[in-house]
This record gives structure tokens, sequence and C-alpha cells, in this order.
């Protein structure tokens, strides 16, 4: 089979299997299923960690100076939780429909162990959060077979996490290998701002100062400014305040939490002034957002 046929038959299981997501989801719960038939306009949107494969349509990020797209050819590697915008390109005729993969450290652990010091497996530490690579036909193959065993919630339980750990181990040892190896790093810059990462992630409502992070991170501040960048493609300060503003956006939609009550728990002293970055980053002010975004959901 050509992997174009292959491509439009894992499109079509992924349609089918998107029914029963929510079961799916507990017995895989590393799984996302993506399928959408409408195309998304430049958008800011917050990624968490994990490998995202497409097999129909394709999406284009932006974050800063750096584009990269995804598609059927390339898939991305985020290791970072960060903060870009993306634009999505699906029709009905062409929808846009892959995988998302969530990294299990102790999984990656696991199989770095199993590589041992192998002589064959020497791959460069990544600096940077945001990777794409080719998506071969070694993790095409795995993909299909997990959405086969996903048909049959028994065999989606057994042999699941021994496909997902195979399509670990093809990123691991592909062109992007040492991003997934840089998450289980140590002292390494990267690991390092992973630190301040997960710092921000859990304090970000506290008033967290350049010089607090940099000495987390135990380096001088413009060193932590240069590494930070080089992981994130952004300043420490920006990513505060996206991380901050996709958190109250997701309180508004999700928790039907009013802007100015979001402001407050997200860390902003000034709901007005929330109010005018909020529009200033998502172009729309937060009672707009919010309507768009359940009328596409649906909601």
């Amino acid at each position: 089979m050509k992997r174009e046929e292959i491509c439009l038959h894992l499109t079509e299981k992924i349609k089918a299997l998107k029914i029963n997501e929510n079961t799916l989801s507990e017995l895989l719960p590393d799984i996302r299923l993506l399928y959408g038939t409408q195309p998304g306009t430049r958008t800011p949107v917050m990624y968490l960690p994990g490998i995202v494969f497409l097999f129909s349509g394709h999406k284009i990020g932006y974050i800063n100076e750096r584009v990269f797209r995804y598609d059927t050819n390339e898939y991305l590697l985020l290791t970072v939780p960060l903060p870009f915008e993306c634009e999505t390109f699906a029709t009905p005729e062409v929808p846009l429909a892959g995988l998302r993969v969530n990294v299990d450290i102790l999984q990656l652990q696991e199989l770095l162990m199993d590589i041992g010091e192998d002589e064959l497996f020497r791959p460069d530490i990544a600096a940077s959060g945001i990777n794409s690579a080719v998506l071969s036909e070694e993790i095409l193959c795995a993909a299909e077979r997990l959405l086969d065993v996903m048909e049959r919630p028994l065999d989606a339980r057994i042999l699941g996490k021994q496909i997902i750990r195979e399509i670990l181990y093809h990123v691991l040892t592909g062109p992007r290998g040492g991003a997934l190896l840089a998450l289980v790093s140590r002292q390494t810059h990267f690991s390092l701002i992973s630190r301040v990462l997960k710092r921000i992630e859990s304090q970000y409502t506290e008033n967290l100062s350049v010089d607090q992070l940099a000495a987390e991170a135990n380096m001088s501040v413009s060193a932590f400014h240069h590494n930070f960048k080089s992981v994130t493609s952004t300043s420490p300060l920006q990513y505060l305040k996206s991380y901050r503003l996709h958190k109250a956006r997701m309180l508004m939609v999700h928790d039907g939490m009013k802007a100015s009550a979001a402001a407050i728990r997200v860390g902003y002293e000034s709901p007005s002034q929330f109010s005018r970055e909020f529009k200033r980053y998502f172009g729309l002010t937060p009672g707009e957002d919010v309507a768009r975004i359940r009328t596409m959901q649906g909601m």
C-alpha cells in the first residue's frame, strides 16, 4: 500500500474512533485523537509537551521569527509547554486527522535503560523545546497498528502501551532524538530551563522575577536569558505573561469564570490591565474570544 493510501486509511480510522474517544482515553491516557474539517486562522495556542503526527491536513506554527510546518511528511515534537501561534488547514474533503502522544517520562527512562550504552545510539542533545522531523515509514506502520488495536478495548489496554513504546523508540533514534533525551538528562542547559518552566507552571500566580528564575537555574541573568530563549524562543517575562493569559482563557472557557475573576486567579492585580493584554495577545476581548471558542466547540 502506498503512503498516501495508508494516510487515507488512518484518517478514516481516526474519524470512526473519535466517537468512542472518552472510553479510549481511559484505556490509553497518553493518546489523543485529532480530527477536524474546519480551518483555523492563525491564533495563539499553548501546547503541552508531546508528539503530534498528522495523516491528513496540516498546521503551520509561528514563534517569533521561526515558522514550522507539520503534516503527513513531518511530525511535531514539543518537549516543554510552549506558547506560539498556530494556523490549521483542513476541509471536509481533506480533514485534519492525526495522533497526539504524551511522553511518559518513566516509559522513556525505561526505554533508555534498555538501550544502554549501545554505540549506535548517539543523538545530539537538542537546545530547542520545539522540533520537527520526518515521519518515517516505521512510525507510520506503528501508528497504523496502534489505531488497529484501539478498535478493540482489550487489545488497546494490553497492547497499546507497547506500541506507544515502539513509537517513542523510533522518535528517540530518529533525527530529533536528542530532544527526547534532553527530557531526562540532568544538568544540561535544557534540563535547567525545564526546571524553571516547571516552577512557572506551579507558581505562575506569584510575582516571579527574572532574578528568582535565574537563581532557580543556577545561572547568571544574562546566561539565563540566552538559554531560556534558545529553549522557548521567547523571553522569561513574555513566557510568564503568555502562560497566565492561556490559563485565564481556560478558566473562562471551561469553568465559566468571568474575566475579572480569571484575571485575579492567574496573578493580575488589575482586571483592566488583563483585558488590555488579553486583547493585544489574542486579538479579541476576553468575552469575544470565549464566545468564539464555544461556538467552534459547539458548546
